[in-house]
């Protein structure tokens, strides 16, 4: 995955605008904080092949981290603290976003077929 180039990563959201598509949007500390402190909360959320369409994609933030949103007709999903992307060999798009660590923070992906894995 490359640093976030704003310019560039908003042209592949705006290409994918108006489209059926699927999302996978993914959020966790995971195991990270209850190994580091035992009074901490894990958290996260997944979702995996959501069949949206979506109006708009916006792409806000400056020099490390960035805020991503998809405006829906009736709503938004949006994944922040996105630092990566990459377009892979299907021609998905891949957003993440890591810690100091390099571990998984967040991600957002956006393809024009399932996730099969």
């Amino acid at each position: 995955m490359e640093p976030i180039d704003i310019n560039l990563l908003q042209q592949e959201i705006d290409e994918r605008a108006n489209k059926q598509v699927y999302v996978h949007l993914e959020t966790t500390n995971g195991a990270y904080a209850s190994h580091f402190n035992k009074d901490s909360y894990n958290v996260g959320a997944f979702i995996r092949n959501a069949k949206v369409q979506y109006e708009r994609g916006k792409v806000v933030g400056a020099e490390s981290t960035y805020r991503v949103g998809l405006k829906l007709e009736i709503g938004w999903i949006y994944a922040e603290g996105v630092n990566k992307y990459e377009i892979n060999e299907n021609g998905s798009l891949l957003m993440a976003g890591h810690d100091r660590e390099g571990r998984l923070m967040v991600a957002l992906q956006i393809s024009e077929t399932p996730f099969h894995y």
